[in-house]
């Protein structure tokens, strides 16, 4: 979230209470403090809306609105501190140093655990591994704040909208096109960030950091053909919205506890996401029960009026956003603009009082009105949790993990670590320690690029980058081809990096530059076996020429893979780990750049040529199917028999189509007209995975289900579990998912309603089916 037009504050105080700079972490309510013993506020044993309300009550008006901006300045007279709510922290605590963020990496600690890049993690289809890396960011942010290298403990972090056009430079930042697989992801990092158990249920009113879920809602557009994120009018129907733009952040905000929410820059049918009530007040706070802080991307509330045009006066933008239930403004629009609000009484204080309320609550939450934090619950992480080595492999693990093994012709791969004799690495990311990184990253602790981690495994290896950077726009072909004609194997590490991807740049193609393309198909074409080509990408890539090109015998996605994922992907080439990543993206053909980015609708209409959007609508031709991903080993799956594969829900249906005069009609019901007790019934299934190959294995089973009717706005399929297996060699195991029909089979109507219909209902994995008949 850049800020459209950057700013610098600097906050003069005559009295200086405590130095960010120090080691010890700001915090309000000292001991030393004359004051702070007679202050209600500050003490830990009420209740915190009690605590609120008591320090709201000091405030005066100027003081109030100066803690509407994220660089909070300090009110000295209360002995509270600066506090700024901006920090990122994607796949790792992220500094960026020209910006005015919360977190430092410029004192005693310089350096975080940069994990792989979100997309690369979700095809490992394995929440745990998300938590765990939620857990570990939660806790390296926590040892820098106690380090007194910070001066917020709000991350801005997850970014959960759908990746639903492959254009979008900030697909990357995403867990793919799936809400259920980003919606469980979200679950699962936010537990991990904010200190929860992976189950829940630790969490109370103690945060260990607190996570924020962006960019709420439907954005995934920042710059496409003169139309960019600032003045989108995001045109979703119910339907949609319902079962794609929603499911993510209800889950975030039921499941995970979510205690900040980011509202995007764009509007939705016409209003602005930050300044819709009916999506921050009446859906996120009283319909999901959301208990947190609302904050604008950065600038968002001043392009209300200046870009947008939907609010006539700079004191309207403010009115409107905080009406409709926004509590922070990144950016100083509310700062400017908020007192000449109450002046000409369009705003009213109570309006600003309860969004202090939501801020000072997360910021006590956090443990910084209680006193010294080092004496607090979370003030024993220190300097040592940053970097740690449990950390560091954990990095290498989430890499190794997602991987996505896309070709293995010949069963190339993996290579043979006692008889190759001589590599040839070559490729503009073969050694570039910060493609492996993505965007939103901070200075990792250490990078081993995969020239240096092929490097551990062979010792005659030749290294050429073939060209000066990703585009390829001065190529080296001749020196290339040499270096690949003296080796026995060569390992191409192509693709893209952020220089054609990223926030506010998104792509134009699917496919690689021209001259990059010719590139592989030459060198491949001279070297003496079929070569390995390696893609570093967030989005996908039409790689069709390779797919079907015999010179080339394996391909390996690695998405950006972290700080270890060179020495992930050597690995894998050399057979020390069996890849089991599956795709969390459809991979289109070139072809689907004609499709208007700015066409919001999943479902196809054939009669307009539009084929629609992601595996559970998309119909036209693929490169690579959502949850493609091959192994070195050969993986078989049964269902195994089920007691009863009929489910009665019994409920009258109250409007029946009368003779069902169209054939793709069928009897259902609305999933709010179900009671509890219906719901609540569960659906036991049992899957037998099977390893046939010589070598042990992570396996991800995606579970999907798929209605006997198709057509009406039902999904092709849609997935509804996964889970993942360990097996080793010829060993088998029996996998058990648990399903809920309200949940599970439940589609949306075109009210935006969920509904259940009454028939058939297939369960598939891979070319496996099982029925399951539903009776209303």
């Amino acid at each position: 979230m850049k800020l459209k037009y950057p700013f610098v504050l600097i906050h003069i105080s005559t009295v200086v209470f405590i130095l960010a700079e120090s080691s010890r972490p700001p915090f309000a309510c000292d001991s030393s403090h004359p004051l702070t013993k007679s202050y209600p506020f500050c003490k830990p044993t009420l209740p915190i809306n009690q605590r609120v309300q008591d320090l709201i009550s000091r405030l005066t008006l100027d003081e109030k609105i100066s803690q509407l901006v994220n660089s909070a300045p300090p009110i000295p007279r209360l002995g509270i501190p600066e506090y700024e709510w901006w920090s990122e922290a994607l796949h790792g605590v992220a500094y960026f140093p020209t910006l005015h963020t919360g977190m430092s990496l410029n004192g005693t600690i310089q350096s975080a655990t940069s994990f792989p890049q979100v997309i690369l993690t979700a095809a490992s289809f394995d929440v745990h591994l998300c938590y765990r890396i939620g857990q570990a960011v939660g806790r390296e942010a926590r040892a820098i704040y106690n380090a007194g290298q910070a001066t917020g403990m709000t991350f801005w972090a997850p970014n959960i909208n759908i990746f639903r056009d492959p254009r979008w430079g900030r697909g990357q930042e995403t867990p793919g096109e799936d809400p259920v697989v980003t919606g469980k992801y979200a679950v699962s990092f936010v537990r991990g960030i904010q200190g929860d158990t992976f189950e829940a249920g630790k969490l109370g009113h103690h945060l260990q950091a607190s996570a924020c879920c962006k960019h709420f809602t439907a954005y995934d557009l920042d710059n496409w053909k003169g139309v960019n994120r600032f003045v989108f009018n995001a045109k979703v129907s119910l339907q949609d919205l319902a079962d794609t733009y929603m499911p993510p952040f209800r889950s975030c905000i039921e499941e995970g506890k979510a205690s900040g929410i980011m509202c995007a820059y764009n509007r939705v049918n016409g209003v602005p996401n930050c300044a819709d009530y009916n999506l921050l007040s009446k859906t996120a706070r009283a319909q999901w029960g959301f208990n947190g802080y609302i904050t604008s991307d950065c600038d968002a509330v001043s392009i209300i009026h200046e870009e947008q045009g939907y609010a006539k006066l700079p004191e309207d933008a403010v009115a409107d956003v905080l009406k409709a239930g926004m509590d922070v403004n990144c950016g100083n629009y509310l700062k400017n603009y908020t007192k000449s609000a109450v002046v000409k009484r369009k705003l009213p204080i109570s309006e600003i009082d309860r969004a202090l309320h939501n801020l000072f609550s997360v910021r006590m939450r956090l443990g910084l009105f209680d006193g010294n934090p080092l004496q607090q619950p979370f003030g024993k992480i220190g300097p040592d949790q940053v970097c740690s080595q449990e950390h560091q492999n954990l990095a290498l693990e989430a890499a190794r993990n997602s991987i996505v093994l896309l070709k293995n012709n010949y069963r190339l791969l993996p290579f043979s670590k006692a008889k190759t004799a001589s590599l040839a690495v070559i490729g503009p990311n073969a050694n570039s320690a910060k493609t492996l990184l993505g965007n939103y990253a901070g200075p990792p602790c250490k990078t081993v690029t995969p020239l240096q981690g092929l490097q551990r495994y062979v010792k005659d290896i030749t290294y050429h980058p073939g060209c000066n950077a990703v585009n390829c726009s001065y190529v080296l072909t001749d020196q290339a081809v040499k270096v690949a004609k003296g080796a026995e194997y060569v390992v191409l590490v192509m693709g893209l990096d952020q220089t054609q991807e990223r926030e506010e740049l998104d792509r134009v193609d699917l496919v690689l530059s021209p001259k990059q393309q010719n590139l592989i198909s030459i060198v491949a074409r001279a070297a003496k076996n079929p070569v390995v080509l390696v893609l570093l990408s967030g989005g996908p890539v039409d790689i069709s020429f390779a797919k079907y090109d015999k010179h080339i015998g394996s391909i390996l996605w690695a998405g950006y893979p972290g700080e270890a994922g060179g020495l992930a992907l050597a690995e894998i080439i050399f057979g020390d780990h069996n890849p089991g990543g599956r795709l969390p993206v459809t991979w289109y053909p070139q072809s689907f750049v004609k499709v208007p980015m700015t066409d919001m609708r999943m479902r196809p209409e054939p009669s307009s040529g539009y084929p629609g959007r992601t595996y559970r609508f998309y119909q036209g031709q693929k490169v690579f199917e959502f949850g493609y991903g091959l192994s070195y080993s050969n993986y078989s799956y049964e269902f195994l028999p089920v007691a009863q594969n009929t489910v009665y829900l019994n409920h009258p249906v109250k409007s029946p189509k009368a003779e069902l005069e169209n054939s793709n009609a069928l009897k259902h019901v609305p999933v709010s007209e179900i009671g509890t007790e219906l719901c609540s019934k569960r659906i036991p299934v049992t899957v037998r995975a099977q390893n046939h190959g010589d070598m042990a294995g992570r396996h991800p089973l995606l579970l999907f289900v798929r209605s006997a009717k198709a057509g009406n706005g039902r999904p092709e399929k849609q997935l509804v579990a996964f889970q993942s297996v360990i097996l080793n060699a010829g060993e088998r195991a029996d996998v058990e998912f648990e399903l809920s029909p309200c949940e599970h089979l439940s589609t949306a109507n075109e009210d935006g309603l969920m509904v259940i219909e009454e028939g058939s209902h297939f369960l598939s994995i891979e070319d496996k089916e099982s029925e399951i008949t539903v009776i209303l």
